[in-house]
């Protein structure tokens, strides 16, 4: 099982993406925060070895979260999931440490996928 953490700070985006996720019989969803600051907090007690982020939060911004994460607990693979998905945008997400970026207009056909593709041999 992929073991994952949603992070984002609409309520309503977490509950999608967590009806839609617990419909693959190998993806557990462990946990979800609002916020970086959160995820940061909560991500090593849930071992999660996918965590699914949002870029544009509220406090703690995905970039930076994502950046934290990389050094804090590097034993997951952040996927960024994102409105802005221009070049710039994918770039900084990159540099910060995640292993992938979705936009959020494709993430129906290309988000399982990605997480599978990135997360660990489990």
């Amino acid at each position: 099982m992929i073991r994952l953490l949603l992070v984002d700070d609409e309520v309503s985006v977490r509950k999608g993406l967590r009806m839609q996720l617990e419909l693959e019989p190998d993806v557990d969803v462990v946990g979800e925060a609002g916020d970086g600051e959160t995820a940061l907090r909560i991500a090593p007690e849930l071992a999660p070895d996918v965590i699914l982020m949002d870029i544009r939060m509220k406090g703690m911004d995905g970039i930076t979260a994502t950046r934290a994460l990389r050094d804090s607990y590097p034993g997951a693979a952040v996927v960024v999931l994102s409105l802005q998905d221009d070049q710039a945008t994918k770039d900084l997400a990159s540099h910060a440490g995640a292993r992938a970026f979705v936009g959020k207009h494709e993430a129906a056909t290309q988000l399982i996928t990605t997480i599978r593709n990135v997360a660990p041999a489990v």
